[in-house]
């Protein structure tokens, strides 16, 4: 049970948890299994759908989440990061964790965090799975934090499993090239346990199905028809002949629908078109090339690694067929060099800014790396908020749509400055 607690306490209690980052990203599951040990297992208590990959996972958690709260399930959530508050990271039937139940947690368990020194991710998944049982969920949506085989999340034996694109990303801790990466993702793997592969290159594939067969998992592979209607307002697809159409915009969305689609298929066959339909009109997930003014169109996407990225201004090229504004940020820990090869020649203008009060490069910093790697055509403004005056009447001056994109951290700056609350 929580309990009502001050905003001081809350916040005390949530600059704790932020400073358990300190202790970085350990190798191997034992802490989590340990610190859910002293809580009971809440892990054990409820069924599970484990999502992985680098680009789509999110939004496939989320439209898979729609669909099954409007089937009349007990959902619970769990993603990261998170755009606004640390509470939107675990939510039941899209209710997010209240300040009073992360308190709770927290002070019930803060002795075992210390002593097993559990890391930020290994605590709030352990929160996430005790927040699930304590509210009787009847199925929680997993999503990965980073890669798959020694993310926390893989404690679960879920119900089924599932792997969206694979591309690369993490590069420093998950491999240099892109089997690798793809071999942590398939660590979330399990004996028996029916996993969903969407469209991947072709080696990636193969790993993935081999894996599978070793593990006796049954092998559901995605596709959808090449048939793909996206305009301002959506993303229509077609999947075993059923139609389908989503809130969110792209052709790779189209995927990622796809993937919610069979994932609510192979968990439960008797939902049907109709009701996944009007699960997916339900679905919010924002940041995911979210128009956040229409008098000029300005975009917002958070997408911030280059599959992720050439995905979406392949979108506002399809629904404006001429270059956009942009406005860029990274964290220090991207694909550069890629990322280069992603927005070179992209934009009829593009600004750098950033800010360590973000979490992300400067600027100046980001300007440099990226002119280290080859990009030109770009300028530098280190006010984040001045950077955003300046996309904002840029756009409106050469008539052109505008995308900020590379990082869920300005979330909370960007919905200010254009009045949205999520």
């Amino acid at each position: 049970m929580s309990h009502p607690s001050t905003s001081t306490e809350f916040e005390y209690l949530l600059d704790y948890l932020y400073n358990l980052q300190r202790l970085g990203i350990k190798v191997g599951l034992s802490h989590t299994r340990e610190l859910l040990g002293r809580c009971g297992n809440p892990q054990d208590h409820f069924q599970s759908i484990h999502i992985a990959g680098t680009n789509g996972k999110g939004s496939t958690c989320a439209m898979t989440a729609a669909i099954l709260m409007e089937a009349g399930l007990k959902v619970g959530l769990y993603s990261s990061p998170h755009l606004i508050r640390f509470n939107e990271r675990i939510r039941v039937n899209g209710q997010p964790i209240s300040d009073g139940e992360i308190v709770s947690f927290v002070e019930l368990h803060k002795k075992d965090i210390d002593n097993i020194e559990s890391t930020f991710f290994e605590t709030t998944t352990a929160m996430a799975f005790d927040h699930f049982r304590n509210h009787h969920v009847d199925v929680a949506i997993i999503e990965t934090g980073l890669g798959g085989r020694l993310d926390s999340t893989n404690v679960i034996d879920p119900t089924l499993t599932a792997i969206t694109s694979i591309s690369m990303d993490h590069r420093e801790i998950l491999g240099d090239d892109i089997l690798t990466i793809a071999k942590e993702k398939a660590g979330i793997i399990k004996t028996d346990t029916p996993v969903l592969i969407s469209n991947q290159e072709k080696d990636v594939k193969t790993l993935l199905t081999k894996t599978a067969e070793s593990q006796n998992a049954p092998i559901i592979e995605v596709s959808i028809s090449d048939d793909i209607i996206t305009d301002k307002s959506g993303t229509t697809f077609c999947i075993n002949k059923d139609q389908f159409t989503i809130p969110l915009l792209g052709v790779h969305q189209a995927m990622n629908g796809a993937m919610a689609v069979s994932i609510v298929k192979a968990f439960d066959s008797d939902i049907s078109s109709e009701l996944i339909q009007k699960g997916l009109n339900k679905t919010q997930w924002p940041g995911r090339l979210q128009l956040m003014s229409g008098s000029a169109p300005i975009f917002y996407d958070v997408a911030h690694n280059p599959e992720g990225i050439a995905a979406v201004l392949d979108m506002l090229n399809t629904l404006f067929n001429q270059r956009p504004i942009g406005l860029f940020v990274m964290k220090g820990d991207k694909e550069s060099d890629l990322i280069v090869s992603a927005i070179q020649d992209q934009f009829e203008a593009l600004i750098i800014s950033g800010g360590a009060q973000y979490g992300l490069f400067t600027g100046d910093a980001l300007g440099s790396v990226m002119k280290e790697n080859g990009l030109t055509g770009f300028k530098i403004n280190n006010s984040f908020s001045d950077a955003l005056d300046d996309v904002i009447k840029l756009s409106q001056k050469e008539d052109r749509p505008a995308l900020i994109f590379g990082s869920h951290y300005v979330a909370k700056e960007i919905f200010d400055k254009f009045g949205f609350l999520i």
